[in-house]
């Protein structure tokens, strides 16, 4: 039977309510056994379950990136998604999955973009929704993830968000709102940055008044993984869970304190439990409480979906004569090259997101799955993609004569007798991840190293503290302060600088890192990762770090009948953590795009397959022939790449965002990630409710290298005889009839925008009111119906604190992209401005 929540609530004492308001550890919370309360367990992440082991660990199933699953428009396809999701949750022992993150896409350089859908709030908050409905149909709880305005990694813990209330209402919370009213999720996740002056997890107006209140909903609200920045303020706004435990900001003594001082009544606390132990009772933990062991699970089913997400979310961007499809039949005895990170499989980004995928398959497995030995491929690397040199491993001997380094710690600054001595270190990097043993200490490193070529050789590095390095007792680096960053140190390396050190070959050299516990200065102070130390020592000899790799891949695609040049983000350069680089492609010195260039001035039919999660610069594209964007497409992103290649499958995704040429025209440029003074990073949401297309369509469109809703296919569609009639008070039926026009079964994706006739400069000129993806056998038409609510198309009036629609004419405009509409329909809502319930 389900527990009596009323019951087991006054069965406890203030103790035992205060502890089960902050974890137990880092992924499980606090049970109250002789209470008959279990724990219950949760995991990470929105594109898989990864377990509680960071790196390593448990084999999990790895699903397409959220920037994917968006492109392929189906929220159908998003359910079956959270189906597998919950299955492969349960296989780690946990009820609870971490996802979805449903945060806008504001700028191309956002470094978390690959991990949330859409730039668009009703995309994502569609898709969202199917997710956490299939999660939940399961049994398993789905965290709607970051509430709220988490754009940006840089200085994410204390960044300052200045919003407008209209752009914070129809841009960054309507996601949720959308998942709130369709999907019901059990949990909120609140984001670290403060939105208007006031950390989330505080924040009255979005915990109390709008999530809620407005709103209606009942669920717990759960922090980001050391964001809970205060004990009542949290805890009077909603905050009911604070993650990780320990518990930093819930101990029984702070809390009582807080209740004896007035900032916090007892009946605020049984709120707060009574949510936790809702939660319980929802995934099913009072009538089964056992957290079994991690397993895994590698089901034949997930590895279709997880190839079909891919399928149908790889964008065609470009295809000049129809290079594409490479048909099988028709490339039987041909040579074609695979370029740059051909023999990479680049299936999530960093941080939260990664896992230990099952396996994973590259493109040039793919390929040659695909294929067989009816081609003939070719493989270069063509150019260096590495963000860090990588860690000196080789030529090292530790202090007992064994391979490797001696890792010790000493209390800080103490200069006492190491209190851990490791030998056999495998190489010059380490961080102390949640490792309490080696917590606000100071760490050295040392080996003897025997280089094996004599010359200049290429050096670099970095700490999370304070950091030098001594070759044979001399300093050759040193970094004076703490990093003001040490989760993007963690999760994908600080930028190092170069430099070049003499060394002879088969001479012993002694090295020694030594690297400070760090200080209060450093921007994560006070985070998870607290006290944490870190450094890393990278190293590439001089043959290796300056060869010509552009040459010898121009050689190979000149051998070649075709050149496929494959591009993109290893999870260190995409992560949380930290924000993008640069617009371009990696390396520092473009090295993919200057690939590109000289393979496309070697071989005219040249194919780029992009693997980013979000928009990059492409001053190559009109002299290649065809262009797939790949985002992160899971473990089986080899297959799915080469099913779209060969033709087995014919592409239909279509972009979740908009693509512009140049970085200076994004809407918030000049306004990411903000300015700073006096220590504190302050960004202005300048552009208001002008995000993605919503700004570019006011734009001259040259502007632009790929609209949003974007994608080119194998056949043709055409969209043809719509019509729009007003069903009942606000609410519309629009339809289209949809024809596949071409020789080849296929879908697309049919869109339908609302904006004035009469364009004002206080709003867009359309928004996505609703859309449909369509199936059609070549030469076949449907006619599909599309439900439109005036509260699709409302503004938030700020004046008058209401949603509302003026009245006068509206364009329906129905189209395959925000520049390709086909069909029109003008439509007049009369009467006064319609006031719409919240």
């Amino acid at each position: 039977m389900d527990a009596n929540i009323e019951d087991i609530l006054h069965t406890l004492t203030l103790e035992e309510k205060v502890s089960l308001l902050a974890g137990k550890d880092f992924w499980q919370t606090v049970p109250v056994p002789e209470k008959g309360v279990p724990a219950i367990k949760v995991s990470d992440g929105p594109n898989g379950a990864r377990g509680e082991t960071f790196s390593g660990g448990t084999r999990a199933a790895c699903f397409p990136a959220s920037c994917c699953s968006a492109s392929t428009w189906n929220p159908q396809l998003i359910r079956q998604v959270g189906h597998a999701l919950a299955e492969e949750t349960q296989t780690k022992g946990a009820r609870v999955l971490l996802g979805p993150t449903m945060c806008n896409h504001r700028h191309p350089l956002g470094g978390r973009n690959f991990e949330s859908f859409s730039e668009d709030p009703l995309l994502t908050g569609k898709l969202a929704a199917q997710y956490v409905i299939g999660l939940q149909e399961k049994g398993v709880a789905g965290t709607c993830k970051h509430f709220a305005a988490n754009e940006q990694e840089t200085d994410r813990l204390t960044v300052n968000e200045i919003i407008s209330e209209r752009a914070l209402r129809e841009i960054y919370l309507k996601p949720f709102e959308i998942a709130v009213k369709e999907a019901n999720p059990w949990a909120f996740m609140t984001s670290y940055n403060q939105v208007n002056g006031i950390h989330a997890d505080a924040s009255k107006f979005l915990l109390e008044k709008v999530l809620r209140g407005e709103w209606g909903w009942k669920g717990l609200v759960m922090s980001d993984w050391g964001g809970t920045n205060s004990t009542a303020d949290s805890l009077n706004a909603g905050l009911d869970l604070e993650m990780p435990g320990p518990t930093r900001r819930r101990t029984y003594r702070d809390v009582k304190d807080a209740i004896k001082n007035g900032e916090l009544t007892e009946e605020t606390i049984n709120d707060r439990t009574r949510n936790v132990l809702e939660l319980i009772r929802k995934i099913g933990a009072f009538k089964n409480p056992e957290i079994p062991a991690e397993r895994s699970e590698d089901k034949p089913e997930h590895r279709k979906l997880i190839r079909d997400v891919g399928g149908q979310g790889l964008v065609l961007l470009r295809n000049e004569n129809d290079v594409l499809p490479l048909k099988k039949d028709e490339v039987k005895g041909k040579k074609i090259a695979m370029l740059g990170l051909a023999k990479e499989a680049l299936i999530h980004g960093g941080g939260s997101a990664s896992l230990h995928s099952h396996y994973r398959i590259s493109p040039w497995e793919g390929m040659h799955n695909t294929y067989g030995k009816d081609v003939e491929f070719k493989f270069a690397k063509g150019a260096h993609t590495y963000r860090l040199l990588p860690p000196l491993a080789t030529g090292c001997t530790d202090s007992k004569g064994k391979p490797g380094w001696t890792l010790q710690a000493f209390e800080a600054g103490k200069g006492s007798l190491p209190t851990m001595t490791i030998h056999g270190h495998k190489e010059a990097a380490f961080t102390g991840l949640f490792n309490e043993d080696v917590k606000w200490k100071d760490l050295e490193l040392t080996t003897t190293f025997v280089p094996t070529e004599t010359g200049e050789h290429y050096i670099a590095g970095s700490g999370i503290g304070p950091t030098r390095v001594k070759i044979n007792g001399k300093v050759v680096f040193e970094q004076k302060h703490s990093t003001n960053d040490s989760m993007g140190f963690l999760f994908g390396g600080n930028p190092e600088t170069e430099f070049t050190y003499s060394f002879t070959a088969g001479q012993s050299y002694s090295i020694r890192i030594e690297s400070e516990a760090p200080g209060k200065e450093g921007s994560d102070f006070g985070g998870i990762l607290a006290g944490m130390p870190g450094f890393r020592l990278g190293f590439m000899y001089a043959k290796e770090h300056d060869e010509d790799l552009v040459s010898q891949a121009v050689n190979v695609a000149k051998e070649c009948d075709y050149a496929i040049v494959f591009t993109g983000h290893t999870p260190v350069w995409e992560t949380e953590g930290q924000d993008q680089a640069a617009f371009h492609l990696p390396n520092k010195d473009r090295s993919q795009d200057k690939l590109v260039e000289a393979v496309a001035a070697a071989n005219p039919k040249t194919i780029v397959v992009n693997s980013t999660g979000v928009v990059v610069a492409m001053p190559w594209l009109s002299k290649v022939s065809a262009v797939i964007q790949a985002w992160f497409l899971g473990q089986e992103a080899g297959n799915a790449i080469a099913d779209v290649i060969s033709g087995a499958v014919n592409p239909s995704g279509r972009l979740p965002v908009s693509w512009p040429k140049h970085i200076e025209d994004a809407p918030a440029h000049g306004n990411f990630p903000g300015e700073k003074k006096d220590g504190q990073l302050t960004v202005k949401y300048a552009e208001g409710v002008f995000v993605g297309y919503r700004h570019y369509d006011r734009m001259s469109q040259d502007k632009v290298q790929f609209p949003f809703g974007f994608g080119l296919s194998y056949t043709t569609f055409s969209l043809k005889d719509a019509r729009v009639s007003q069903t009942s008070n606000g609410k519309f039926t629009a339809e289209v009839t949809v024809t596949n026009t071409g020789r080849r079964a296929g879908a697309t994706v049919a869109q339908l925008y609302i904006g004035r006739s009469k364009q004002s400069s206080e709003h867009p000129i359309k928004t996505l009111a609703a859309f449909k993806k369509v199936f059609l056998d070549a030469g076949t038409k449907e006619q599909i119906t599309l439900s439109i609510d005036l509260r699709d198309f409302a503004y938030f009036d700020q004046t008058s604190y209401k949603w509302k629609v003026d009245n006068g004419r509206y364009d329906f405009s129905f189209g395959q992209s925000t520049q390709h509409i086909e069909n029109v329909v003008s439509v007049d809502i009369e009467g006064a401005s319609r006031e719409l319930k919240l």
